[in-house]
């Protein structure tokens, strides 16, 4: 529900931005660098605080990524930014041999992730990222669900030795996080209890997944909502204690659904709790030009679907598979 006007909304993108700001204060060698979109992924903040550490590559995302790897070995903290289709879409091979295959210490922040980046279209919006980089060794993995916890993914990948990858979205979203709010990167936060069935959902649309719980309250289905905001490495804990207090999976995420999150979250399942398990996101298809609420919706991941997607779980359940 990017639009609900219930509640304030503000881009997770802002909390890149001013995350950068923090780290840098905190740490000099934190530096960043961008393929010419420093006010698209608000790592203008950054630049307008600490002009002689921003470097400005112009479009040119496998040199970004291959010049913070030597960054890296000199000691300094960088952070990339680009659209995510265009990194890690378009230099996966620099950050997979420049940047992990040598643990260098390069943050990689892939704003305008998901359908909902709108009209920008199908060669804009990156639906496929979170699977094609946590596949990469040494690499972690994070998907942040609103402003708040962008900021503070931001902070603690500047503070995590290795290279990290996260990814935020373009429009506003519901800010139903607060600065206290605890995040830790592998470690999955419950956001509601209830042992009917578990939603795990990640990024903005948890929002989504929690508004689907509090309406199927209403009907006597208590949902647990898990936040899980980091994909690699996993909180396999959470996971499994969802599993096995709740007996019904529905995972959440803009984004295929095929690597993505939800099939981490099978992939631990099928290992150590085999679960009845429905899939909310991009089922193999490419994104189009349109109003950000209106995608999400067309493609299967409002509040209406996870509703449904929960009920089809517990029918699931019932029946034992």
């Amino acid at each position: 529900m990017i639009g609900d006007p219930t509640i304030e909304q503000k881009p997770t993108r802002d909390g890149y931005g001013e995350g950068l700001v923090i780290a840098g204060k905190a740490d000099p060698n934190v530096v960043v660098l961008c393929a010419d979109l420093s006010e698209s992924t608000r790592s203008l903040f950054f630049k307008e605080t600490f002009p002689d550490r921003f470097v400005q590559l112009g479009v040119s995302e496998q040199l970004l990524a291959v010049v913070a790897s030597g960054m890296a070995v000199t000691g300094k903290v960088p952070f990339i930014s680009s659209y995510a289709m265009f990194s890690p879409g378009r230099n996966w091979e620099q950050i997979r041999t420049n940047i992990a295959l040598n643990e260098a210490n390069v943050k990689i922040a892939g704003p305008h992730s998901g359908v909902s980046v709108g009209p920008d279209g199908a060669t804009h919006q990156a639906v496929e990222d979170m699977a094609i980089m946590r596949c990469i060794p040494t690499l972690t993995v994070l998907a942040p669900c609103d402003v708040h916890e962008t900021r503070k993914a931001t902070i603690a990948a500047a503070a995590l030795v290795g290279p990290v990858y996260f990814r935020f979205a373009r429009e506003k979203t519901p800010v139903f996080t607060t600065p206290e709010t605890p995040f830790t990167i592998g470690r999955a936060e419950i956001f509601r209890d209830g042992n009917d069935a578990a939603i795990i959902a990640c990024g903005p649309l948890t929002y989504n997944a929690l508004m689907a719980a509090e309406e199927l309250a209403t009907q006597g289905i208590e949902c647990r909502v898990v936040n899980n905001h980091t994909v690699k490495p996993m909180d396999e804990a959470a996971v499994l204690a969802a599993a096995r207090e709740c007996g019904a999976i529905v995972t959440v995420e803009e984004h295929q659904v095929q690597g993505g999150m939800g099939s981490r979250v099978a992939e631990i399942l099928a290992a150590h709790h085999p679960t009845p398990i429905e899939f909310i996101g991009v089922q193999d298809r490419f994104g189009q030009s349109g109003d950000p609420n209106e995608l999400i919706e067309h493609y299967g991941m409002g509040v209406s679907h996870i509703k449904a997607a929960v009920k089809k779980i517990l029918e699931r359940k019932a029946k034992g598979r």
